[in-house]
């Protein structure tokens, strides 16, 4: 086929993360303009394969852009060179023949590699877990229009619920800060009526709790709103940071009391 392309990638290589990782060169040819990344490292593994190498590990799942799973650093580019994508979005056009890529997996204390480019992202679900959930009694389903919610805080939901937890934000800021996903999160349950109930305790348990995985602090540089690939602005971030202050100078010491 014409318009195939030669590149040489430098893949980082890391049996598990107390292993020291290095970057391995490989050549690759044939691949197509119109194949995806994940396709072109799929080639690469088949090609490792073929000449009886260990193929290189790499996350993916719905390869669609909902899951988030697809973490990688490409040329120093969360999810590579291009805007509002995941990494299984990016098509090889965005790349030249004879191009070098480096592909490197997320760089983070909180998401230690488990192999390769594939890391452990479970701070993501524990912080979830915090205070990602509301109270509701049981039975049957209420009716949708049962709550009225203003259109203006039903997007700013919907816009906040669109963060997929692939941590690119964390990947791209120098101090490997969670605070855009963190405030996502809070933020779009917090926007609705149901989630008002535990809006205080969410916001101080998922804070604690961000900060307990070792996640570093915002420095207000925006790579995070840049990198992100569903769009989510630190207009959040501004939000969540007043809605804690706000949580704190209620509860003082009384942080986890009785009264949440």
């Amino acid at each position: 086929m014409s318009g195939n392309m030669n590149l040489t990638l430098k893949i980082w290589t890391q049996k598990n993360a107390k292993s020291k990782g290095q970057f391995e060169t490989i050549k690759i040819g044939g691949i197509s303009p119109d194949m995806s990344f994940l396709e072109m490292l799929d080639t690469v593994n088949e090609q490792q394969m073929k000449e009886g190498k260990e193929g290189f590990a790499f996350d993916h799942d719905c390869r669609e852009g909902i899951c988030g799973m697809c973490s990688l650093v490409i040329n120093g580019l969360p999810h590579g060179p291009d805007n509002l994508i995941t990494t299984c979005q990016l098509h090889m056009r965005k790349f030249k023949d004879g191009d070098t890529i480096v592909i490197e997996p997320w760089r983070a204390s909180a998401f230690p590699v488990i192999r390769d480019c594939v890391v452990d992202r479970y701070s993501f679900d524990r912080i979830i877990q915090a205070g990602g959930f509301i109270s509701v009694n049981t039975g049957s389903a209420p009716d949708a229009s049962a709550i009225a919610v203003p259109k203006d805080q039903s997007e700013r939901a919907f816009d906040a619920a669109a963060c997929v937890g692939c941590g690119a934000c964390v990947a791209a800021c120098k101090n490997s800060s969670a605070m855009l996903f963190v405030a996502a999160k809070v933020s779009h349950l917090n926007y609705l009526p149901q989630g008002k109930v535990e809006a205080k305790r969410r916001v101080l348990a998922m804070v604690d709790q961000m900060d307990k995985e070792g996640f570093g602090n915002c420095s207000n540089l925006y790579e995070c709103e840049a990198a992100c690939p569903k769009g989510i602005t630190v207009d959040f971030i501004a939000k969540m940071n007043r809605e804690y202050l706000g949580a704190t100078a209620i509860y003082a010491e009384k942080v986890y009391g009785e009264e949440m």
